[in-house]
């Protein structure tokens, strides 16, 4: 048997995993496409027509490597939200920046706090560096902001999430609360606040920026709101030596010339944005009608999505996503215990809607056995 270089042990103890199963995966192991991808939490509506423009006019260009300083897109996030180009950084996406954060403060065997049931790539990324994740149940269908906060204060943690709007569950805490939570916190504990769906919920949920607070990161994406999910582009916010910090070891190269520009376009066209935010509210009505009609549950939501509660248990649930799978009908579902009961529809365009709606009796006719 031929020998191999060793991994390190943290790295071979890890399992050979992809946190998400993309659509793309289950249409290669079906053979046949989705009818309706309504299940990632996309934007069906895509980017502003001056965004699409502009990045068919720099095409030519992509052989050149990126601007290894992000300077446009600093400056245009940072003026979007006014603050100084000192307190962003770029990154490929919200996820290329929480794995920044987790070799930034966490060593092998810290206590990381998250949700029971929160994004899942957060903790991939942790269990990457050795941390030890420490999960808080969900309350009343939210992150429970005490119970984090308990967690926290026990376990001495350094690394906290929570993300505000909330995914899987679509809920949102008022910016007072926030507050609250943060002013709670040791200043020795980083807060990783992702607001990846800032845009979409109501304003009062998000706190005023203070960027003179060493213990908070904010983390925005083009991902939701602006329709660029597949171009991998986000942001943070923080106080200036925090962002110093992550020019340690970002990828300065990471995100794209074409990411890059399509970035500052996006948030030069705000009036698109407002459109989107219209349309979702729309998009977020029609799904809660159509689980109503069909005698479900649908939850308050503050996202793109509406999460649903199917009215029993966890494998009930799971039925129901299996049948709208096989009808051609792409959706996801929270798998944490309490909130497995629940799917989870992604807004789309209304011919993706008008196929949910046709095809969710089937699937629950099939999960009850009908």
């Amino acid at each position: 048997m031929r020998l191999r270089p060793p991994l390190t042990p943290l790295i071979a103890a890890l399992p050979s995993t992809v946190p998400f199963v993309g659509p793309e995966a289950q249409e290669r192991d079906r053979g046949r496409p989705f009818r309706a991808r309504i299940g990632a939490n996309e934007s069906s509506f895509g980017p502003s027509p001056r965004v699409i423009a502009r990045m068919e006019s720099v095409a030519r260009d992509q052989w050149m490597y990126c601007d290894p300083d992000n300077f446009d897109l600093k400056q245009a996030a940072a003026t979007h939200l006014g603050v100084g180009a000192e307190n962003v950084v770029v990154g490929e996406g919200i996820d290329g920046l929480l794995s920044l954060v987790a070799r930034m403060y966490v060593a092998p065997g810290d206590a990381v706090v998250t949700s029971l049931g929160a994004y899942p790539t957060f903790n991939f990324h942790v269990a990457g560096v050795g941390g030890r994740l420490v999960a808080v149940p969900y309350e009343n269908d939210r992150e429970s902001l005490d119970g984090l906060l308990a967690a926290v204060v026990r376990e001495k943690a350094p690394l906290v999430y929570l993300s505000n709007p909330d995914n899987p569950m679509g809920s949102w805490w008022e910016a007072a609360e926030i507050i609250r939570f943060i002013e709670a916190l040791p200043e020795t504990t980083m807060l990783v606040l992702d607001e990846a769906y800032g845009e979409l919920g109501p304003a009062s949920a998000l706190p005023p920026i203070d960027v003179s607070r060493a213990n908070v990161v904010r983390m925005r994406t083009f991902s939701k709101a602006y329709g660029l999910a597949g171009i991998r582009c986000g942001y943070a916010v923080a106080e200036p030596q925090v962002i110093r910090d992550f020019e340690k070891i970002r990828n300065h190269y990471g995100v794209s010339r074409m990411a890059q520009i399509a970035g500052v376009e996006a948030l030069a066209d705000q009036a698109f944005l407002e459109s989107v935010v219209t349309r979702v509210a729309a998009g977020r009505r029609r799904i809660a009608a159509i689980a109503e009609a069909n005698g479900l549950k649908p939850l308050p939501s503050a996202t793109n999505f509406v999460t649903i509660d199917c009215g029993s248990d966890g494998a009930f649930a799971l039925k129901v996503l299996q049948g709208l799978l096989s009808r051609d009908v792409f959706i996801r579902k929270p798998m944490a215990p309490q909130l497995d009961r629940c799917i989870r529809v992604s807004v789309g365009l209304d011919h993706e809607l008008d196929i949910f709606a046709e095809e969710l009796p089937g699937a629950l006719a099939a999960a009850r056995g009908n």
